[in-house]
């Protein structure tokens, strides 16, 4: 089992960026998300605990930030209307970059728990019942929340499909266009 320092030098190496990314979704903002991110990191390794791995801690991080995400979100009043920063990635068509920039500006609409359930499902392929389990919720408050997120994003980018499915990944392509190895 590697020590607390050797995960947390290996997690800032290796997973930094894609736990920002992932923060981003949620945040709109790069700059919020980098700051979910580290207070994430500094509620994970501020007390003792013992992970057995990498993805261990990368799991725990990811789920400390979703609960920061709704944590911070709830204590705020007001959410910031700013349009996400993005860095542009040249490979990729300007269409594919509008796609992106459409869902992220329609997550930021969704209030935070309907927006940490879609992002934990269509981003992360989690189950109901586990983004449930992840946020403490039961199997159909989740259910819920992902209709009506659901419904809510199809009437913001126009698209079409049955909100009683939360099965159907509807944001699915866009959204996991800028994330690879999945």
């Amino acid at each position: 089992m590697a020590t607390w320092r050797s995960l947390l030098e290996e997690l800032l190496e290796e997973r930094r960026p894609a736990l920002i990314g992932y923060a981003a979704l949620m945040t709109g903002d790069r700059a919020a998300a980098e700051d979910l991110v580290h207070d994430a990191i500094v509620r994970t390794f501020g007390r003792p605990r013992s992970f057995p791995s990498l993805n261990a801690v990368d799991a725990y991080v990811r789920r400390a930030i979703a609960n920061g995400f709704i944590d911070g979100a709830r204590s705020r009043k007001t959410m910031l209307g700013v349009l996400p920063r993005m860095l542009v990635d040249e490979a990729l068509p300007e269409d594919a970059i509008a796609d992106r920039m459409d869902v992220r500006a329609a997550l930021r609409t969704l209030p935070p728990r309907q927006r940490t359930c879609v992002v934990l499902r269509f981003y992360d392929d989690m189950l109901v019942a586990d983004i449930a389990q992840t946020l403490g919720l039961s199997d159909g408050a989740v259910k819920r929340y992902l209709s009506d997120g659901i419904h809510h994003l199809n009437a913001k980018l126009g698209t079409s499909a049955d909100p009683d499915v939360v099965d159907v990944p509807l944001v699915d392509v866009r959204v996991r266009e800028g994330r690879a190895g999945r």
